[in-house]
């Protein structure tokens, strides 16, 4: 007896190979995959500008770095939170010396840029259609930051904002990098602020926008079903977290099985099997750490960490053989 109805979902295609290099940019979803990625040993660069939820700060802080923009002190402004940053980050980057705000920014941000242009797949989390923009400026804005609500006007995109904002960023895309493609998705966090019936006209529109994008360019950009997985297939509300409104740590890793199945390829999933044998390995903590029992331990799984450098010569994993060679030299002989 099946008590859900799975939602179907058509194999990416080409699906991600563990070769690629990955840029993963919009909201905490995005920040949830991201994180996945990079511990399965992806080499991924994830929200170079931090967390952000609408589609139009989304589409022009991925255009800034495709022109290598680098940020002045006139861009930067002192936020109520006490920190300086500009209107297009989150407030992570925020710092109360302007100097390092701004290095740390454009350290981030050149970083991104390199990525972009050599990056094997682009994706992106469309969080909400609802956009903030300053009465002063009319500019859109991708963090608040603590800044009075009257400061702003709040407004819905429509689809064919969205579809055309995404149209120029796709055409600066493919000249920069000709080879990159793009895989959408709707975040399942539900934006309660706006209303339920207003997270639910938010969510409709970033669907229709992205089945429009899909349709145009069908050999460049994909779709990803995480909200329909999550509002569907795990409509129970065990499947959130304490504020009802994010995915639980359960929900989350349903929707990364999902994807690593449905958009990776064999020898991905392979690798992905091995790798988290090891990374368990290496968060194990003995009951008695000087005995020989545990030194074979951790020399077992340093020579596994070695073993699959040879196999996957690109893996970063000198962090890890270093914590195992560290270990060995305190552990008794």
């Amino acid at each position: 007896m099946q008590f859900i109805t799975p939602t179907e979902i058509v194999p990416l295609q080409p699906p991600i190979a563990h070769t690629e290099r990955l840029v993963v940019t919009g909201s905490c979803f995005a920040e949830h995959i991201g994180q996945r990625l990079a511990q399965m040993k992806w080499r991924t660069v994830t929200n170079p500008f931090g967390i952000l939820y609408n589609p139009q700060s989304i589409a022009q802080c991925l255009t800034l770095l495709i022109r290598q923009h680098t940020f002045t002190e006139e861009q930067l402004t002192l936020f109520p939170h006490g920190g300086w940053s500009t209107w297009l980050h989150h407030s992570r980057y925020a710092h109360p010396d302007r100097t390092e705000a701004l290095h740390t920014i454009n350290h981030s941000a050149t970083e991104a840029s390199r990525a972009l242009f050599t990056s094997d797949r682009l994706i992106i989390t469309l969080g909400t259609a609802w956009v903030y923009r300053l009465k002063e400026t009319g500019q859109t804005v991708g963090n608040c930051h603590k800044v009075p609500e009257r400061a702003f006007v709040r407004q819905r995109l429509t689809v064919e904002e969205i579809v055309n904002e995404y149209a120029s960023l796709l055409t600066l895309l493919k000249e920069a990098n000709p080879k990159i493609n793009v895989l959408l998705t709707v975040s399942p966090v539900r934006h309660l602020k706006d209303g339920v019936h207003g997270n639910q006209l938010s969510k409709a529109t970033l669907l229709l926008a992205v089945d429009e994008l899909c349709r145009r360019y069908p050999e460049q950009v994909h779709y990803f079903p995480a909200y329909e997985m999550v509002v569907d297939e795990l409509r129970d509300y065990r499947f959130y977290a304490d504020d009802m409104a994010h995915p639980s740590g359960k929900a989350v890793e349903y929707v990364w099985e999902r994807f690593v199945t449905h958009c990776t390829d064999t020898e991905a999933q392979t690798f992905i099997a091995q790798w988290t044998k090891v990374a368990k390995a290496l968060e194990h903590r003995p009951f008695r750490p000087d005995s020989e029992k545990y030194r074979d331990f951790v020399r077992q799984n340093l020579l596994n960490i070695e073993t699959l450098k040879k196999k996957y010569p690109y893996l970063e994993v000198e962090n890890e053989t270093d914590t195992c060679r560290t270990l060995l030299k305190t552990l008794p002989d």
